[in-house]
């Protein structure tokens, strides 16, 4: 057996020479002797979590787990304390916010159910599993804080003792003359709104393997993570090896949405025990893990006003938005972020400019959240869309109609909102436009009246949105985070003629390393099999901010434009100084250096490649050839490149049982310059997906003592094909001139008004019964509650 094939490893340990004891074996049949290059095996790490979602820890008892045959580490809190410094999640430009200091496990309290108290490392997860059996902790149970409302009320216990309140953060805007326009208005609409807490369910769980080798003082991590460069400058700082002797690898990911940006507990704890022991230690959360231990997001309440003149002309919005965050504020991204994206992004679309918000972030014993696809966009763009069709309603507008004399004129660019956001150029008049003709609005109108009077109720809702990309370091940078806004590329062109790219965005399963692979196939005039892209990997990839916020085409994929374009470059003068030319007289089409003019074939790169790394002695002398390049990129213009659009979505609502059936979906989505059709056409259907999920199906539901109460997927639900209807979606494009490739996002741009748009469909479908609905997920028992009939 072949001891290096036959080992339960990682695989950063292949080919990796590791000192280890000189043990000796005797080769069958060749009668000598060769040092054992065996290397360690992996362990197993689990977690005992607590029972209670808030309470103080007494004693830990954990003799009978260590005395476990396996059993290799039973760690508590203390144990990696002693290594690992603590994170507090907050960040510089959120005046005021407060967070208490975290560690990978609990010294002596426990703040939510679920939270892991104890890890054991053993030979195998089923041996470690069967040792947290035999721990004891025993917990003194405290009130715990559960309910969003009673965690805002005076003399309501608190999650974290060392707080005034129970409140995180609170932030006000005010743009001005908001008491003066309700006064003068028609029309005041007043609505209050909630949305339940949800949780990604990505299709691959998070997971991690950390590797510390105490002779070389390094630390290798194959981390399922969006961002390793974040990890590897975390792991550093909180471990405190030198940043350079940290390799964080970032493989293709089973989905992230989110979900895999932010500081775990467990994550944290798993490299601990693994320079406790000095030995690989993995650990992969479980479903069941999972729903306590991921974060949530989207917990909201919110109260909005609007104000209204006779023709339907928008004068004035006034909300309050309070949202739960859980008992600590995410690291190193904060809990503030939604809610901060909401009361921003409440109003976007439309042509207004007395604003006032009001945010308000709040600690309760639950599990942390946090940023999750389309940040703060849903319940921004609910609220608005659904007052906007309240306040037609009131007037006897069609939701077109409103709409049309309201958003934002596609010739007033730029401008900016009454929050502050600036918007380059957006596209909400022809957006609008296109919807009505796909959907054939008129048509389904008529459809709709003909079914109402046969008693089949559908409904109709259109919702617009503008969506946040490419973030600057306006983002996180400016509240001192070390989140990079910048991407980087190199780009080789190999002796064999082929371009290897190595980059720093990651590849989530949204399509990246085609894009990146099409851009620089593109730039340098090859056929896109012979560009091959690595991603994922701090120690080969140059330094850069990875995938989020729908950054990947528009930063990465500008970085890589613009390093293919020096590589060409490049390529090009020593093409020029081979042939006897001028660099600009000539071009690369199919692999080919060609006669700019006449597109004649002159020399094929390959060829260029051979005498630049064989007989660079050809060359003229003094020649010094570059066929690598690197090139890093930030935005430097607007904070953001946002994207705009709107959703029309057509519904049945059975009013004896309150099921919804989708029945079609329509999206119209301008993301500036679009590179892969079929690329930005998935990702929005998959975006649009999760809203909808979010609109009817998922809440994670709590009892009275923290406990969650649909910790899987049998109770917790998901959108499946069989709910999803067909989703059409229509482009228009307005490219940024921020950068030369043009490209904004698209991934977050389908979950930004699937929600809405569902609210206003199912409201539409039960408007002959006066039954309005203003909560999300609308589930049956919300319709018949509405209807009465619960």
């Amino acid at each position: 057996m072949n001891p290096l094939t036959s080992l339960d490893r990682p695989n950063s340990y292949i080919g990796r020479s590791v000192p280890r004891p000189n043990a000796k074996r005797l080769l069958a049949g060749r009668g000598r002797y060769v040092t054992d290059i065996r290397l360690p095996r992996m362990l197993h790490a689990a977690f005992l979590r607590s029972p209670y979602a808030h309470a103080r820890i007494v004693a830990i008892d954990t003799e009978q787990a260590r005395a476990l045959a396996g059993v290799h580490l039973v760690a508590t809190g203390a144990d990696i304390a002693t290594i690992c410094t603590p994170w507090t999640g907050t960040l510089d430009h959120f005046k005021g916010m407060t967070s208490e200091p975290q560690l990978p496990l609990p010294l002596d309290r426990v703040v939510w159910a679920g939270q892991a108290v104890v890890a054991v490392v053993a030979e195998s997860r089923a041996l470690a599993e069967d040792a947290l059996e035999l721990i004891a902790v025993d917990y003194e149970e405290l009130p715990a804080v559960v309910d969003l409302d009673a965690a805002r009320e005076p003399g309501t216990p608190r999650v974290n003792p060392a707080g005034q309140s129970n409140v995180c953060f609170r932030a006000q805007l005010d743009s001005g003359g908001v008491d003066e326009a309700f006064a003068a208005a028609a029309h005041v609409i007043e609505q209050e709104f909630s949305f339940g807490r949800h949780t990604p369910v990505t299709l691959e769980p998070r997971a991690i393997v950390a590797d510390y080798d105490p002779e070389a003082g390094t630390l290798t991590v194959h981390h399922a993570t969006q961002t390793p460069y974040q990890f590897q400058d975390l792991y550093a700082r909180h471990y405190g090896i030198p940043e350079a002797r940290v390799r964080v690898i970032a493989p293709d990911i089973g989905g992230s949405f989110g979900l895999k940006l932010h500081v775990y507990h467990e994550d944290m704890a798993v490299v601990g025990l693994s320079m406790l022991l000095g030995r690989p230690v993995k650990f992969v959360a479980d479903r069941i893990e999972a729903f306590v231990s991921d974060i949530h997001a989207r917990d909201h309440k919110v109260r909005a006003r609007m104000a209204v003149d006779a023709e339907g002309k928008i004068l004035a919005m006034d909300v309050h938005d309070a949202t739960a965050i859980g008992a600590f504020s995410t690291y190193p991204r904060t809990s503030v972020v939604e809610g901060n994206q909401v009361i921003r992004l409440i109003g976007a679309p439309y042509d207004f400019k007395s604003y006032r918000a009001a945010l308000e972030v709040v600690f309760q014993n639950k599990v942390q959240t946090s940023q999750y696809r389309a940040v703060g966009h849903p319940i921004a763009c609910a609220v608005t869309e659904r007052m906007v069709d309240l306040a037609a309603i009131r007037i006897g507008l069609d939701p077109f109609a409103i709409r049309a004399r309201n958003v934002i004129p596609d010739d007033a660019y730029p401008t900016a909102s009454p929050t502050g956001y600036k918007f380059e150029a957006l596209s909400h008049q022809v957006c609008l436009k296109r919807l009505q003709e796909i959907m054939n609005y008129h048509a389904l109108r008529a459809e709709q009246s003909v079914l109402r009077q046969r008693g089949i109720h559908r409904g109709i809702g259109i919702a617009t949105f503008v969506e946040i990309t490419n973030p600057s370091p306006a983002f996180y940078g400016v509240g001192g985070a070390r989140i990079s806004s910048q991407d980087g590329a190199t780009i080789s062109l190999t002796p064999s003629g082929e371009v290897r790219c190595a980059i720093s965005v990651t590849e989530q399963g949204q399509g990246t390393e085609a894009i990146i692979g099409q851009i620089v196939a593109d730039q340098l005039g090859l056929a896109q099999e012979h560009v091959k892209i690595i991603t994922g990997d701090t120690e080969v990839t140059p330094h850069g901010g990875a995938t989020w916020a729908c950054r990947g085409a528009g930063i990465g994929g500008e970085t890589a434009l613009q390093a293919a374009r020096k590589l060409k470059a490049n390529i090009l003068e020593i093409a020029a100084l081979v042939l006897q030319e001028q660099p600009a007289a000539l071009d690369i089409v199919d692999g080919e250096v060609v006669n700019a003019a006449t597109r004649q074939p002159r020399l094929p790169i390959a060829e260029i490649a051979r005498i630049v790394y064989f007989r660079s002695d050809t060359l003229p002398p003094g020649t010094q050839a570059q066929l690598t390049v690197s090139h890093h990129f930030a935005p430097q213009g607007y904070p953001f490149a946002f994207t705009n659009g709107i959703q029309g979505c057509y519904v049945e609502v059975d009013v004896d049982t309150g099921f919804v059936k989708l029945l079609k979906h329509f999206v119209v989505e301008d993301c500036g310059r679009i590179i892969n059709p079929m690329l930005v056409d998935e990702q929005v259907r998959g975006g649009v997906v999760q809203g909808l999920g979010a609109a009817l199906f998922e809440e994670c539901r709590y009892g009275e003592t923290g406990q969650l109460l649909n910790g899987s997927l049998a109770d917790y639900l998901v959108p499946m094909a069989m709910e999803m209807p067909d989703i059409v979606i229509s482009h228009v494009e307005t490219p940024t001139a921020d950068t030369a490739l043009g490209a904004k996002g698209c991934g977050e741009a389908g979950t930004a008004a699937a929600s809405a748009c569902v609210l206003n469909a199912v409201n539409d479908a039960l408007a002959p019964f006066c039954a309005p609905i203003n909560a999300v997920p609308i589930t049956p028992a919300r319709v018949l509650e509405a209807l009465g009939r619960f």
